[in-house]
């Protein structure tokens, strides 16, 4: 049985936040139907890859899944557990957004076999959180994580945004002091990225947000890194930290170059080399599932190359080149090409090399970018 990861897209929010580029809209109309075409599409699927597969996780993901009624969800889960095989230890997660649920809902949600939760905070400041246009406060951000703990989520991951405009260092380690003393296992932490087609994108176009410079976001990367290390977190990707045993099994299957399989408005898959992608629109992806049993907007077969520099970037962004995976894909020639460069990162302490792997060290983490443009 094939490992394969299970993406499920939720388009429906509260709120637009400036930054966003993920599909999202503000409405209540249509839950009902997209529930309807959801499961459609999973048991489309299921006829074509169910039987040589097995689930590890299943991802809820938006929009703000936390938005629907825990009944919502669990009828989902109980669709891809009905077509899929499932593992008896599979991840299943949920991105919340602090504000859309209380104790009764979260403890919902535990039940309907949600075993993992992610919690959008970004910041723990007031001044920034208004700034990203979060709907939420700091005192709601901590209460639900406290609240999430206290019904049994032993698994919890936050999200943090650093290199806002006017962000200090100081300001910065203030988010990550209060983030570990929370009951957390994983932090997500990301510097702020501009989006085409987002307001943040505009407003900074029309000079009205000041970004930092890149000097700037390197020195909170690395008090990121230095902070989080020494507080008993482990980076094993480059915006990804955890207590040892909670990394996530749904990102390791991207970061691994795993397989795939997507739901959903705008959701992507990655089965067999070939990679297809969704509609965003709703009001799309329900007519094309109707109509097809499928919303596939479009599709692409990847080259050797692409596929190789694809698996290599992910992989020295994350845990590292596994020398024995690699060579069941690919032959020897580009690690033989590029012996010269990876002695002089190794004495430059960039990267670690052994007989199994090749990998960033905590200072090749700060020049990953540089070091994939050289090599790539």
């Amino acid at each position: 049985m094939k490992e394969t990861a299970c993406y499920i897209h939720i388009p429906f929010c509260d709120h637009k936040c400036i930054y966003c580029d993920f599909y999202s809209i503000i409405t209540s109309g249509n839950i009902s139907p997209f529930l309807v075409s959801l499961k459609k599409e999973i048991s489309y699927y299921a006829g074509q890859y169910s039987s040589d597969r097995i689930l590890t996780s299943i991802y809820f993901g938006g929009g703000t899944p936390s938005l629907m009624e825990p009944e919502y969800l669990e009828e989902i889960i109980t669709t891809v557990r009905t077509n899929f095989n499932v593992s008896d230890t599979a991840e299943l997660t949920m991105e919340t957004n602090p504000g859309t649920v209380n104790r009764k809902k979260l403890k919902k949600f535990k039940e309907a076999d949600i075993n993992r939760i992610s919690i959008g905070i970004q910041s723990f400041h007031e001044d920034e959180l208004s700034f990203l246009t979060r709907i939420h406060n700091s005192e709601t951000a901590i209460d639900t994580v406290n609240k999430a703990a206290d019904v049994g989520f032993d698994n919890i991951s936050i999200d943090l945004i650093f290199n806002l405009p006017g962000q200090t260092k100081e300001k910065w380690i203030g988010n990550l002091e209060l983030a570990i003393k929370l009951p957390i296992k994983h932090i997500s932490a990301y510097s702020l990225i501009l989006e085409r087609g987002t307001i943040l994108n505009k407003m900074v176009l029309d000079e009205k947000v000041i970004l930092h410079d890149d000097d700037h976001d390197a020195d909170l990367y690395e008090t990121t890194v230095e902070y989080l290390t020494v507080n008993g977190f482990t980076q094993y990707e480059v915006s990804n930290f955890t207590k040892s045993g909670y990394e996530c099994v749904h990102n390791n299957a991207y970061w691994r170059y795993g397989d795939y399989i997507g739901f959903g408005t705008s959701a992507h898959s990655f089965i067999n080399d070939k990679r297809w992608w969704n509609y965003s629109s709703l009001r799309k992806y329900i007519y094309e599932i109707e109509k097809n049993d499928n919303a596939v907007a479009n599709s692409e077969i990847l080259s050797e190359t692409e596929m190789h520099d694809e698996y290599v970037m992910l992989a020295l962004r994350s845990a590292g080149l596994d020398l024995a995976d690699y060579r069941k894909r690919f032959n020897d020639d580009w690690i033989v090409r590029n012996n010269y460069y990876f002695q002089k990162l190794k004495d430059e302490k960039l990267i670690l090399i052994d007989k199994k792997s090749i990998r960033l060290t905590k200072n090749g983490y700060f020049v990953c970018d540089e070091i994939l443009r050289n090599i790539l």
